[in-house]
């Protein structure tokens, strides 16, 4: 068996293992089983490991970061895009739309002028947090909740629950795409940026989808 073959059988192994632990108390022909087999059907499609990779990332709440894992500075890479559920992500079309709205985000993004050094998050262990969004500064306190993987950004003007995801480079902050524009509203009133209203044009064709950003530290 080829090297890359045997990577796609254990990651395929390792996402159904964790497609069960998604839902307690399911017997073997529950909801459990049925999630399975939807992920199952969408990797079995797969012709590559890092086909494979993508697909895995494309779904919040395959992989469960840990509050420790959250810590720390993260900075803008890309764009980021998620499926809130593998039916979801198999009735859009898998990989293929996540990969598409990820490259119309990023356009909006560029315009935008999202930068490493002018969008960043830092969440401390005391459950403080402070970042900026196009170079305009936020803090506040946070919660997280590992089963729902939902990190919530309280400030004094909004709250603001966003979704954390693992992804190959660092950590991915999803929102829905309303809690999505109210962060960009937010920066855009500081900088007189008229962008945003493009992107969420973009989030209405795509049912079930998260966006925000991918980041590494």
């Amino acid at each position: 068996m080829k090297k890359s073959s045997m990577v796609i059988a254990g990651i395929l192994s390792l996402a159904l293992t964790s497609c069960g632990g998604l839902v307690s108390g399911q017997g073997a022909t529950g909801t459990t089983s049925s999630t399975g087999s939807v992920l199952g059907e969408i990797l079995g499609a797969a012709t590559n490991a890092n086909t494979v990779g993508n697909i895995l990332s494309s779904v919040i709440g395959i992989d469960k970061p840990t509050q420790s894992q959250i810590i720390g500075t993260w900075k803008y890479d890309q764009p980021g895009v998620a499926f809130t559920s593998e039916n979801l992500l198999a009735k859009a079309g898998g990989e293929v739309a996540a990969s598409e709205l990820r490259n119309k985000l990023k356009v909006q993004y560029q315009r935008f002028g999202f930068t490493s050094s002018n969008t960043r998050l830092t969440l401390n262990k005391d459950n403080t947090f402070t970042g900026e969004v196009d170079g305009k500064a936020l803090s506040g306190t946070y919660t997280y909740e590992p089963n729902s993987c939902k990190l919530t950004l309280k400030t004094l003007l909004f709250s603001l629950p966003c979704y954390v995801k693992g992804s190959t480079t660092g950590m991915s902050f999803l929102f829905e795409s309303k809690k999505l524009l109210t962060l960009l509203q937010t920066a855009a009133a500081l900088s007189g940026n008229s962008n945003i209203q493009a992107i969420g044009q973009i989030s209405q064709n795509y049912d079930g989808i998260r966006m925000g950003f991918d980041m590494k530290k």
